[in-house]
């Protein structure tokens, strides 16, 4: 059964169209992902698809009575509201039932006889309906999801407005899982989970019933979780109907395919030419006629030839060179003995580390174990409770934050890049081309930049710089597939070291050579070569 279809879906923003040709329909149970670059209106789409916004050309049907659940952002209204609040709120018409079931249940204490019967035969009717709702698993079911998500008792008594943005977003998630909505529209689910977690939700998505519209930039997850992907490119849709690696290998093949038809139909058209040019001037010098009619011919068959366009050229990506100036470094860092808590709670204790020059360390584990901690750490911004950390002598750091963050959001793009830089104008433009920031998108205010854009320009800066030792806190998180892809390929070219905290299990996996895993139970290291009990491939 279809569920939703959209049909030539037309979305303009002022002047600008976003989406400008989007046709594809789900039926009941699948899961699609939603794949583009940044920018490209995926989650303009879901706006449209939930009604949050209009659209101007096209059809978008959705099956009578479908529920559509929609993880939106950051919602004011929620931010009074205990979290334990929200997440039952996501039985909002179950409880209904149960209140009026309560108050029924106080009537019959004091009605006799036939309004008694009465009653009695409308709190059956109710009690009925409250079971088939599932009103009795609805504490099995939110322990379910908060067991799975990483929600502890703790978090579930505090209030909405003082958790990060990242734990905001894990509670949404799960307030849309327990409603068990027809059709899901997740952005970026896997974003703020540990790798537990991402591994609980791929389970809990291929189990559930209803339909998932998806839109990730996590690899794994979509080889996953989904069997159809939706491409938007140029606001127009493409469809592809297995799932994140059928996606990759048929992508090339229909472009190989369609450049094939091109190179084909061009020389064909060619050849047509030719021949009505060389028809024309046979004509010009005596052909009473019949070479023009010839020629003719021709013209109106070229002219009626349904042109193939030609197959775009692979979209711009991030140009990264990190460039050592200084490769004599033998020991890079030493770590004994370290430990670390907060208000009485262990994040870490007697971590012992060496990690030598070239080597590419990943750090894993649960959220809340002290991995971006442990990177506070080693770069001064926090104190360790005991032990030693030892940098060599030669070692150059450079870091990039979780959410980069700038001296002041007035400054321009170029502005921010020249800081601490002694670089000419010409010079920064040039290198803030290599990573996408062209033309007058250097005078952008730092204020309005998303994450990505701010991650691309820390990076631009980190290239300037004459480092050894990157330090990477979820370095993968604010970017579209095609710039991770352009990030791993220059991180494994990189010739220092890397310490990176990641969620990324493709990104580990491609990048690093050792795991650290911080557990409730101690610290515990890994050759990734030897192993997959961290990084599931």
């Amino acid at each position: 059964m279809i569920e939703l279809s959209l049909r030539n879906v037309e979305k303009y923003y002022g002047a600008t169209r976003i989406l400008e040709d989007i046709t594809f329909n789900i039926k009941t149970g699948q899961k699609i992902g939603v794949i583009g670059l940044n920018g490209s209106g995926k989650t303009t789409l879901f706006k449209v698809i939930c009604g949050a916004e209009k659209y101007e050309n096209g059809k978008i049907d959705i099956r009578k009575n479908a529920t559509i659940g929609y993880l939106e952002q950051m919602p004011e209204t929620l931010e009074k509201y205990k979290v334990i609040d929200i997440l039952y709120s996501a039985f909002e018409d179950v409880l209904d039932v149960r209140d009026k079931m309560l108050q029924l249940e106080n009537k019959m204490q004091i009605l006799q006889g036939k309004a008694l019967e009465n009653t009695i035969s409308k709190y059956g009717e109710l009690q009925g309906k409250f079971e088939h709702m599932g009103g009795y698993d609805i504490e099995k079911n939110i322990k379910y999801v908060c067991m799975g998500l990483k929600i502890d008792e703790d978090m579930r008594e505090r209030t909405f407005n003082t958790l990060s943005g990242g734990e905001k977003t894990t509670i949404l998630l799960g307030k849309i899982l327990l409603q068990k909505s027809d059709i899901l529209l997740l952005d970026e689910p896997s974003n703020h989970l540990d790798i537990e977690s991402i591994e609980w939700l791929e389970g809990y998505l291929k189990e559930y019933k209803g339909a998932a519209l998806i839109i990730s930039h996590d690899r794994y997850f979509m080889d996953i979780v989904v069997k159809k992907i939706i491409e938007i490119e140029k606001g127009k849709s493409t469809v592809y109907h297995g799932n994140y690696s059928y996606y990759i290998k048929e992508k090339k093949n229909r472009h190989i395919r369609k450049l094939t038809l091109y190179n084909i139909q061009q020389k064909k058209m060619m050849s047509i030419k030719n021949s009505i040019d060389r028809l024309r001037r046979w004509e010009m010098r005596g052909g009473s006629g019949k070479f023009y009619i010839k020629a003719t011919s021709m013209q109106k068959r070229l002219d009626k030839i349904v042109k193939i366009e030609k197959p775009a050229v692979e979209a711009k990506k991030i140009n990264i060179d990190f460039t050592l100036r200084d490769k004599e470094v033998n020991e890079v860092l030493e770590i004994k003995g370290l430990s670390k808590a907060f208000d009485n709670k262990m994040l870490f204790e007697n971590l012992d580390l060496k990690v030598e020059y070239g080597e590419k360390l990943a750090i894993v584990g649960r959220n809340g174990t002290g991995k971006s901690t442990l990177a506070k750490i080693l770069l001064n911004e926090c104190e360790a409770n005991k032990g030693t950390i030892k940098f060599g002598e030669e070692a150059k750091i450079g870091y990039l934050a979780q959410n980069v963050t700038f001296k002041s959001n007035e400054q321009t793009v170029l502005d921010a890049f020249r800081e601490d830089l002694t670089i000419s104008q010409q010079q920064a433009r040039s290198a803030l081309a290599k990573f996408l920031f062209t033309k007058d998108e250097v005078f952008k205010k730092i204020g309005i930049l998303s994450g990505g854009e701010r991650s691309r320009l820390r990076l631009c800066k980190l290239m300037q710089q004459d480092i050894n030792l990157l330090i990477l806190d979820e370095p993968t998180n604010h970017f579209d597939i095609n710039s991770r892809e352009m990030i791993e390929k220059s991180l494994m070219d990189f010739e220092g070291t890397i310490i990176c905290i990641s969620h990324d299990r493709y990104f580990i996996n491609k990048i690093a050579e050792k795991i650290v895993e911080l557990t409730k139970d101690g610290v515990r290291q890994y050759n990734i070569k030897e192993t997959s009990k961290i990084i599931k491939i």
